[in-house]
C-alpha cells in the first residue's frame, strides 16, 4: 500500500507547489495523474520516490516512512537514462548487484523477452533506437520487482504507434509481479488505457482535484464505447479542474446578512 498524507511542498522562494495532498494506492492498483501544467505532478512524484524532501506531511509503503530513494520504489524517467559503457543485459540488470548470478540472468531474459528484445542482450544502447531504449529502461525498472513504481511521462517522446505498443508491453510487464503503478501523463487515452483510476489535479498550488474510477476489464479496446465514454469523463474533469476555483460563499448569519 503506497500512502500520501497531508503532503505539501514549498520552495525557498515561497512557491507552494504542493498542499495537502492525500492519496492511497491498493497493491498492484494502476493510477495515473494528470492535470494542466504547473500542478505539481512530477514533484509529487519525486517527494513519493524519495529525490526531494517534503515541507509537511509524509510517504509510506506498507507503514515504512519514505525519506530518500529506497529499494522498494522504482522510478522510470521521460528520457531512458541507460548507461552507454554497458550492455542492454547489462542495463536491465542494473539493479540486481544483491541478486545471485543465476537468478540475475533469469530475470534478465525474462524481462528481454516480454519487451521483445531477446536478440538485443548484447547490444549498446546507442544501437537501439528511443522507443527501443524507452523498453529496456521499463525492463530495468521492474525486475528488481519493487513495490512501488513511478513512471514520469514515458512515453511522451515518442510517437503515438511505438506507445500503443509499449502500452501493452508495460502491462505485461506488471502482470507478472503487479507492483503498485503510479504514473503521470499529459495524454487522456494513454491514462484510460493504462489505469484503474484517473486522478486529476488542479494548480497554483498543486491539489487532488477528483478521482475517475475507469472500470474496464483490460486489455482495453480504445475505439469501443465504453473506452470512448471514460475518455469523456476523465476530459471533462480535467476540464473543470483548469476552471477558476469559485469563492465559496459564506453561509453563516453574518454572511447572509452580508448578502443584504
Amino acid at each position: 500500500m503506497l500512502t500520501v498524507d497531508a503532503l505539501s511542498k514549498t520552495y525557498a522562494d515561497g512557491t507552494q507547489a504542493l498542499s495537502g495532498i492525500g492519496l492511497s494506492v491498493a497493491p498492484g492498483e494502476i493510477v495515473a495523474l494528470i492535470g494542466g501544467s504547473g500542478c505539481g505532478k512530477t514533484t509529487l512524484l519525486r517527494l513519493i520516490a524519495g529525490l526531494d524532501r517534503a515541507s509537511a506531511g509524509r510517504v509510506q509503503v506498507d507503514g515504512e516512512t519514505i525519506r530518500e530513494p529506497h529499494p522498494s520504489v522504482g522510478v522510470v524517467f521521460q528520457e531512458p537514462r541507460l548507461l552507454p559503457w554497458l550492455t542492454v543485459a547489462d542495463n536491465v540488470g542494473f539493479g540486481l548487484a544483491d541478486v545471485g548470478r543465476a537468478e540475475r540472468r533469469a530475470r534478465v531474459v525474462r524481462a528481454l523477452e516480454r519487451i521483445g528484445l531477446s536478440e538485443y542482450g548484447r547490444r549498446w544502447p546507442r544501437e537501439l533506437s528511443g522507443g527501443q531504449q524507452q523498453r529496456v529502461a521499463i525492463a530495468r525498472a521492474f525486475v528488481p520487482q519493487p513495490r512501488v513504481l513511478l513512471l514520469d511521462e514515458p512515453f511522451s517522446a515518442l510517437d503515438a504507434f511505438t506507445r500503443r505498443g509499449l502500452h501493452d508491453q508495460l502491462l505485461d510487464l506488471w502482470a507478472e509481479s503487479k507492483p503498485t503503478i503510479l504514473i503521470v501523463t499529459h495524454d487522456v487515452g494513454e491514462a484510460v488505457t493504462l489505469a484503474d483510476r484517473v486522478v486529476v489535479m488542479r494548480p497554483r498550488p498543486g491539489r487532488l482535484d477528483e478521482t475517475v474510477a475507469i472500470g474496464l476489464a483490460r486489455p482495453r479496446d480504445p475505439v469501443s464505447a465504453r473506452f470512448e465514454e471514460a475518455v469523456r469523463r476523465v476530459m471533462a474533469a480535467l476540464d473543470r479542474s483548469l476552471r477558476p476555483a469559485k469563492p465559496r460563499r459564506d453561509l453563516s448569519p453574518e454572511g447572509r446578512a452580508g448578502w443584504w
